[in-house]
């Protein structure tokens, strides 16, 4: 049964969200030539449009691990009927949520940019309790090390305090993440045997223009990703070159599915700087494996959640509704 939950709309797509050097959002890679800038002041005017949800509450900064002295954190958003301070055992109104994973080419972005505050308020909005997160970035923390963190973040999100804290369902725990992000939600997604719902593992990815091929051969799907993004992969993977970066295959969704992996939704548009291959790679392997996937391809150029509209909000939410429940 759906909520009855009014959700705001947004009018059109954000499609000015994507690769500029002063909003760090998508997956983009910044400060690289084969990243096309928008204009600033055309972003910046994009703001007042987002979505507003004053019904849900955000608290900030809430710590969920600390390694190589550093502190990582984030942000909770609550649905408007939420009562996190409640004591009551009664677990009957016990909620699933989501992690969110911002994007940034895994060395930049942030879990509290405008834009990731929004998705997170939207998920929310829609009953689940989200976490944006934060997590090390490249270069001077290389893959796994981002990963490793959002792993601890899944697992800090089913411990007993969380969970009572936020008043959880343990085992309904989904992900979702843009570009880079998207990426390492289907690393959750695809990681590991066996039971969705403990450890590290999620019981539903949705996922906007992650790559899912992160090798030499990877890098020429489709159009190809081009040298400037070849080499902000080469810095995510720690490797100087692709000759002997068995990195790649360890940070691929495409290479870790097996029959047990969560249900997936990914979107990807047709003529965006990621090419659309990366994902049909990965549907194609996921459907091969057994895995439920659902593939949506909106024309055009937006990048990760820079395509989000009524239409695709509405059908991920759809998608977690059937995975994790109300």
């Amino acid at each position: 049964m759906r909520r009855a939950i009014q959700r705001p709309r947004l009018r059109r797509p954000l499609a000015l969200l994507c690769c500029t050097a002063t909003l760090v959002l998508a997956g983009c890679a910044t400060a690289e030539p084969a990243a096309p800038p928008s204009p600033t002041t055309t972003a910046k005017a994009a703001y007042p449009e987002l979505p507003q949800y004053p019904e849900v509450t955000v608290h900030r900064d809430v710590a969920y691990r600390t390694v190589d002295g550093v502190t990582l954190a984030v942000d909770v958003c609550l649905p408007g009927d939420s009562d996190s301070d409640s004591s009551d055992d009664d677990r009957s109104a016990a909620r699933a949520s989501i992690l969110s994973i911002h994007g940034g080419s895994w060395r930049t972005g942030d879990k509290s940019s405008v834009y990731w505050l929004s998705v997170c308020q939207w998920l929310a909005s829609e009953g689940y309790v989200a976490f944006s997160a934060d997590y090390r970035l490249a270069p001077q923390h290389p893959f796994p090390a981002g990963l490793d963190d959002l792993r601890a973040a899944v697992r800090w999100i089913r411990s007993e305090k969380t969970v009572d804290r936020y008043r959880l369902d343990p085992e309904r725990v989904g992900a979702f993440g843009g570009s880079a992000g998207g990426n390492l939600a289907a690393m959750l997604g695809t990681e590991g045997e066996g039971s969705l719902t403990s450890g590290s593992r999620v019981a539903a990815v949705a996922e906007l223009s992650g790559p899912s091929d992160l090798t030499r051969d990877g890098a020429h799907l489709g159009d190809g990703l081009g040298p400037a993004f070849e080499r902000v992969e080469l810095d995510y993977l720690g490797c100087t070159s692709w000759k002997g970066c068995t990195q790649g295959q360890e940070a691929s969704p495409v290479y870790q599915v097996d029959p047990s992996d969560s249900p997936f939704f990914i979107g990807h548009s047709t003529d965006e700087r990621i090419p659309l291959e990366q994902s049909r790679v990965l549907a194609s392997v996921l459907r091969a494996r057994g895995v439920p996937v659902t593939l949506v391809t909106p024309e055009g150029t937006a990048h990760s959640i820079a395509m989000l509209n009524d239409e695709l909000r509405d059908r991920i939410i759809d998608f977690y509704r059937e995975n994790l429940g109300d």
